[in-house]
Formats: C-alpha cells, sequence, structure tokens
C-alpha cells in the first residue's frame, strides 16, 4: 500500500471538524503530530524506532510497516503514528525547514474526491463571482475590493498561482499577491507583461491586453512599496493584500468555501477536455491513451506544472475516464449545442457542458469499457 507524500506549506487550512470528518468517511483515524508517536534515531546501521511509551521498537513486521512509509532519511523532526489506521502517518521537516506529510491512501482518496466534486459547486457559483467581480473593477480610486477584484480577474485569465510569502522567503518564486512592481509593466492603454520566477523554478513570462486590469496594474505601480498590488483604505493608506486576502473575498462574494487554487483546477479540468476535443478518432486503446499524454502535456504547459503533478492534481479524472469510454465527447457536443441554442448567463458553452458532465458522472460513476472509433 502506498502511501502518498505532501508539501502542505501553502495549503489551505482547514478546521478539525472538517477533517475529522473526511477521515470517518475514509474508515480511518484522526490524528495530529501534536500526540504522542513513534521517534526515529538514527545509528551507525540506519535507524532505531521508539514507540509513545520511549521503549524501542524490535518487531520486525511493524519497523517494516514504518519502512514501507518511506520517509528519507535526511528527514528531521520525525514523527511516525502509531497507529496503522492513523490519516496521518507520518510528518518530518526537509533539508529546506518545510514540514512534509506522509498521509494513508484512503485519505487521499477521499480528499481527492471531495476536491473535485468542489468543481461542481464552483461552476455554479463562478458566473456570481463573475459578475461581482466586474462590479468591483467599477469602483473608483484604488479601494480594497476593487485590488481583489483585479487579482481574481488575473487569476483566471493568466492562471497564475495565487502566490505565498513562504515559497518568496524559502525559494525567492512569485505569485501574484507576491509579486514585485518589477515583474510588471505595462506598455500602452491595455498590455500588461508578466516576467517573474514562480514555483519550481519555472521563469514565466505572461502577455495580456485588458484595458481595466491594465489601470489597476498601473495605479498600484505608482504606490510606494515593493509589492505590486496594494489598495488604498479611506485615510489613502497604502495596504500589501496576502493570499489569505483573496480566498476570503472569494468566499465572501461567492458564499462558498472557494479558494484561488480552484481557478486553476477548474481550468485544468476545461483545458483538458477542449484539447481531447481536437483529436481525431482512436481506433486503439494505445492512440487513445497517447491522446491523453498529449492533452495533459498541453494542459501542463498553461499551468506551468510538470504533467504528472498536473493529471494528479489538478484534471478531474473523470474527464480521462469519459474520453476513453466516449461519453465525454458525446456528452460535450450534445450539452454545448443546448448551450449555444439557449445561452444563459455567467458560463461559457464548453464550461457549461464539462459541469453538465461531471455532474452525470457523480450520479452514474461506473466505468464503461473504452469504446475504440470515438474522437
Amino acid at each position: 500500500m502506498k502511501h502518498v507524500a505532501v508539501d502542505e506549506t501553502a495549503a489551505p487550512v482547514l478546521s478539525p471538524e472538517v477533517l475529522k470528518a473526511a477521515a470517518r468517511a475514509a474508515r480511518l483515524r484522526y490524528v495530529t503530530d501534536q500526540s504522542k508517536g513513534i521517534r526515529r534515531e538514527r545509528t551507525a546501521d540506519g535507524f532505531e524506532y521508539y514507540g509513545p511509551d520511549g521503549r524501542k521498537i524490535t518487531d520486525e513486521d511493524e519497523i517494516g510497516s514504518i519502512r514501507k512509509l518511506a520517509i528519507p532519511p535526511a528527514y528531521q523532526d520525525v514523527w511516525i503514528c502509531p497507529h496503522a489506521n492513523g490519516h496521518l502517518q507520518a510528518t518530518g521537516r526537509d533539508a529546506r525547514g518545510r514540514k512534509q506529510y506522509r498521509y494513508h491512501p484512503r485519505w487521499r482518496a477521499v480528499r481527492d474526491e471531495a476536491k473535485y466534486s468542489r468543481m461542481l459547486v464552483f461552476g455554479k457559483v463562478l458566473p456570481r463571482i463573475r459578475a461581482q467581480v466586474e462590479k468591483d473593477l467599477e469602483r473608483r480610486g484604488l479601494p480594497r475590493e476593487k485590488v481583489l477584484a483585479a487579482i481574481v480577474r488575473l487569476l483566471e485569465s493568466t492562471l497564475i498561482r495565487v502566490g505565498n510569502e513562504e515559497y518568496v522567503k524559502q525559494n525567492k518564486s512569485f505569485g501574484l499577491t507576491t509579486m514585485r512592481t518589477r515583474h510588471v509593466k505595462v506598455e500602452g492603454g491595455s498590455r500588461i507583461r508578466f516576467d517573474f520566477r514562480g514555483k519550481s523554478g519555472t521563469e514565466h513570462h505572461i502577455d495580456l491586453r485588458n484595458r481595466k486590469l491594465a489601470s489597476v496594474v498601473r495605479r498600484c505601480q505608482d504606490l510606494p512599496g515593493q509589492e505590486l498590488f496594494q489598495y488604498l483604505d479611506e485615510n489613502n493608506e497604502p495596504h500589501t493584500i496576502d493570499s489569505d486576502d483573496v480566498n476570503d473575498y472569494l468566499q465572501a462574494i461567492s458564499g462558498e468555501p472557494i479558494t484561488a487554487k480552484d481557478f486553476r483546477t477548474w481550468a485544468a479540468t476545461n483545458l483538458a477536455a477542449l484539447a481531447l476535443q481536437q483529436f481525431e478518432a482512436f481506433d486503439s486503446e494505445a492512440k487513445a491513451k497517447k491522446n491523453l499524454v498529449q492533452a495533459v502535456e498541453s494542459v501542463s504547459k498553461m499551468l506551468g506544472n510538470t504533467p504528472a503533478i498536473c493529471r494528479k492534481c489538478y484534471i478531474h479524472p473523470a474527464i480521462f475516464d469519459g474520453y476513453l469510454d466516449g461519453r465525454l465527447l458525446d456528452a460535450l457536443k450534445q450539452r454545448t449545442e443546448e448551450k449555444l441554442a439557449d445561452p444563459g448567463e455567467g458560463l461559457k458553452a464548453e464550461e457549461a457542458a464539462v459541469v453538465a458532465f461531471l455532474a452525470r458522472q457523480l450520479e452514474s460513476p461506473e466505468k464503461p469499457a473504452i469504446r475504440v472509433g470515438k474522437r
């Protein structure tokens, strides 16, 4: 049974009640590394392990289970869960001092399912978010709501990460809320150019044309300080904005626990569906899977992730299953035609089609066999 390693440096903080409920859903025990656990001590031959009672662990089966967690030898401050059914199996700090986690496989499965189910909620409230963002961008001056609206619009249109000060300190990598004035140029009345180092050291060069956003960015650049996105309070004093401010704004205008990262998951899922629509009909399972690989590579370039991370953490798995069995493209074509006939408001035709497909998948999650001959 493979345990999953996660760096949660910038992960959103969830309440203990939410975490406990998720653990129960996975039939696991909710634990924290603040409780007594197994500690690891280095020896000349490797490591020894000591239980919560301080006694050395000698049982070979228990030692074998600990080794299967594959905790890197370089980790410091290692804590190991004494319960095989603990949702959190181990924690430790890597060479950069970042806290790393090892989770039980069932925990990750439940959390991933919940994360992807959020896409339906996100699709439902996205029109509301877009409408309020547009309204706030019309505000006079440079109030907090206007700058937050500009950041949210940029989140959606550029897919730049929201940013976290920890990554600035540790890796000198930036996101929207940690962007410095030097990272952006406004040319003419509408062109915005972003040049910055993002997560994992990736260099980003992004061009965008939007007159409203260019105006906000230019006014932010005129404020004192290195940080780009700042707002002016009622006393005309500048204040910086962080990722928590953005998430609070999103939750206030949507009425749902939406976060900035949801924009990237939403975009990845929709972009993958659109990419798969462009391929010719596949006549073999091998060709179908090759198309999936190419689609993921295409999306990963837009998100600035590796293909592996993009597929594992961002694209809804139902997109892949639906493509292989033929239901995805059939559903997208039908729903897009319906949407074009009756546009409604708030979502693009392809977005509405993806939401409708995911909703049907949630109601009927079984996976039919691969249908050769489908686009």
